[in-house]
Parts: structure tokens; sequence; C-alpha cells
């Protein structure tokens, strides 16, 4: 793509920021910019442009960052696949940049100031062993472009598990979406929905577009437990993200035998299960989760442990009520928009002696802080995780606890 740089604004990058990185333009508006550093001078390319502020893509790098790298990608610049933030940028400067986000947010939304460390599991940059793709007319794999429904076709994916390059030798003509998934043991497959005058349907079929058997589970051990996941079941996408979050987890709740623990967002018992082993015959956990396909697998997964119940619940205040007494330790994994509103109030009235909140997303993470910090809890410890390599996600765990 070709752009008309003798028309394009020149800016200087100041700081890192969510959706690329701030600069000002010469009307004095703040403008996100795309494929950018802290501290380059570029030219930039706008693609979305309000009375407020602006939106773009670095088109020019006028002088470089000693950070800067060349795309392990071809589909990492402007205009091409959306999925990758920092494709340009070395892994000092990746986790420089999420750490200042994480911070900023912290910050401003919850009133927090502290000095994060962003830590790495692994230097394999094909640690991704779950990958959603769109199609495009003629059956090609594609992702999107950034704050776009555009397609942009691809011949592989470099954060993606290598197994996965079959499949995009692979025509899915007719099908919506794709999502591979090469989740511990066995051979990868991919799941496939299409949309037929029945209704969306969803088939499961092999790399090369062949049926495989309706019953196919992946099959995956954490911390000694074998671990049975529906397709359409939800599973960390980073290779070793299970067993590093488990980890902090355990640590974090630091439970007992005779506890009780509340797993809110349980999915299909990660953290429920191993901490039933803790909690022991004369303990309780209560799993609570939305999935039908995920508490079908929890309850496989935990059979035996008399102390776990699985519930098929939404994790709204009414289920907090329900669930949770004073003197429990919770677990919750929400999703990125964070708690529901009403739920982190209902914690507060429940008074449990102690939260573990595992998130994806730094600001929902914050704001809910804000709130369970009004009501009584302080941040005792805080882990951050680079679990998304090439882009500004993270993934959190932290320790709240109750102030009497």
């Amino acid at each position: 793509m070709s752009y008309p740089v003798d028309d394009l604004e020149s800016v200087r990058i100041e700081r890192p920021a969510t959706g690329g990185g701030v600069s000002h333009l010469s009307d004095e508006r703040v403008v996100f910019v795309r494929h950018s550093l802290p501290g380059e001078l570029v030219r930039v390319s706008l693609t979305e442009e309000t009375s407020k502020f602006a939106r773009g893509d670095a088109v020019q790098i006028l002088e470089a960052s000693p950070e800067r790298v060349d795309p392990g990608c071809p589909y990492a610049h402007p205009g091409g696949c959306g999925g990758c933030d920092f494709q340009h940028a070395s892994l000092a400067a990746q986790l420089s940049w999420k750490s200042a986000l994480v911070s900023e947010h912290l910050a401003r939304i919850a009133g927090v100031t502290r000095d994060i460390e962003v830590l790495t599991l692994t230097g394999d940059i094909h640690a991704r062993t779950r990958l959603r793709c769109a199609v495009t007319p003629d059956g090609a794999l594609a992702l999107r472009q950034s704050r776009s429904n555009e397609l942009v076709a691809i011949s592989s994916c470099a954060v993606a598990d290598e197994r996965f390059a079959e499949a995009f030798e692979t025509s899915w003509y007719a099908a919506e979406e794709v999502e591979l998934r090469a989740i511990g043991d066995g051979e990868p497959f991919a799941l496939v929905r299409r949309r037929t005058d029945r209704g969306t349907i969803f088939e499961l079929c092999s790399l090369s577009g062949g049926p495989v058997e309706p019953s196919t589970h992946s099959r995956v051990a954490v911390d000694g437990h074998y671990f049975s996941i529906s397709p359409r079941s939800f599973w960390q996408s980073h290779r070793d993200a299970p067993e590093a979050l488990l980890r902090a987890v355990l640590e974090f709740a630091d439970v007992a035998p005779g506890d009780h623990v509340v797993d809110l967002f349980s999915g299909v018992g990660l953290f429920s299960i191993p901490l039933a082993k803790r909690v022991g015959p004369v303990g309780k956990v209560v799993a609570v989760e939305a999935s039908p396909y995920a508490v079908r697998d929890a309850r496989t997964n935990g059979d035996g442990l008399r102390q776990m119940r699985v519930r098929e619940w939404s994790v709204t205040p009414r289920a907090i009520n329900d669930a949770v007494s004073g003197g429990d330790v919770v677990v919750l994994d929400p999703p990125r928009s964070g708690l529901a509103k009403g739920v982190a109030a209902a914690l507060i009235r429940r008074s449990p002696r102690r939260l573990v909140y595992v998130s994806c997303d730094a600001a929902t993470f914050s704001r809910d802080l804000a709130t369970l910090a009004s009501g009584g809890y302080h941040l005792r410890d805080l882990r951050v995780f680079e679990l998304f390599l090439m882009t500004e996600h993270v993934e959190l765990v932290a320790v709240l606890d109750f102030n009497a």
C-alpha cells in the first residue's frame, strides 16, 4: 500500500497507550499511532478522526527507536493484519510498553501506584494454541485489520502453533469462522462455524477439512491432573499459561484443609479442581460457570471430588448472594469486560476474606479494584504475565484481602 507521504503529518511519539503510541497533531488533537514506538518521529496516515482525537498508522519512520526490529510477519504493516501490535518491537520494548500501560491504568483508574514487572514464560513465539479465523469468500483463512471488519487473507500466522500450517493450505469455502485448536495431547483440529437453512451449525474437522470424531476433546495435563476440554469450552491460548496462572492462584489463595472456596467464571475447572484437592474432603469448593459446555467438562474433570460442586449459573449479584459467605476465599476470572454491574458490590456485601482476581484487561481490572477497595479490600500482591506476545495484552493475577 502506498501513501502520499508529502501530505502526511509528522509527529513525535510521546508515550505508550492502548491502541498505539500517543502524540499530538498540529491542531493539538491527541493521536494514537499504531506501528510506532516511544521517541520515534513518524509520518502518520489517519484512519479515524473525531473532534477530540484521531487514530492512525505510522507509514514512514523518520527517526527510528533503537528498539525497532524488522517484523517477522509479512502481514504486520499498516493496512495489514490487526492481530499483532508489536511485530516491529523488541521484546524489551514490548515488556516496557505493557508495564507502562498497567501502571497507568492502576494509577488513573484505581489510584494505585505500583512498580510493574511483566513476567515472561517462554521464548517460543509459536506458543499460541488457539487461533480464531474469519474466512474470505473464496475459502481462505483470514484475520481482520485493526478496528475494522476488513479481512486480510493469510497463509501463515507468526505467533501460532506451527502445526496449523496445513489449515492455511485448505479451502474452507462456505464457512463463516474456523477456530484452530492444538491444545495438549492429540492431533490439532478445527471447529468450523457454518450458516445453513437450519441456522448456525458447528462442525469438527481435521486441519485438511475432513471429518473427525464428533466426541473429540482436547486433553492436557496441568499440575498432575488431566483436563478434558470440549471444542466449545474456553482454554487459555498460550501453551504455558494454564500452569503459570494456576501456580499464582494457588499461592495467592493459600487455602488449607477445611476451607471454603468459590470459583467464579470457573470454566472447565482449571482452578477449582486443584483447590478442591487442597481443601480436602472436609472443605468445599463451589464452581460457578455459565457455559453449559464448560460445566459438563468441569463435572467430568472433577469426577470423584465430592467436595466440589459445579453450578451452571451466570455470575450475577444473586449468584454471589447464593454462593459466597464471609470467611470464604473467592477466585474470579471474568471476561475482558470485567465484572458485570452489581457483582463487585455484592462481593463487598458478602465480605469473603480473600479475593484472587485473574484478569486479561488492566483497565477493567483497575475499575473493579477501585470498587472493591472502596468496600474494604486492599491489594496485597499483583503479578503480570506476558501471555500474548506481539500484542498489547497481558494477564494479571491479584490477591485482595478484606480489612474487617
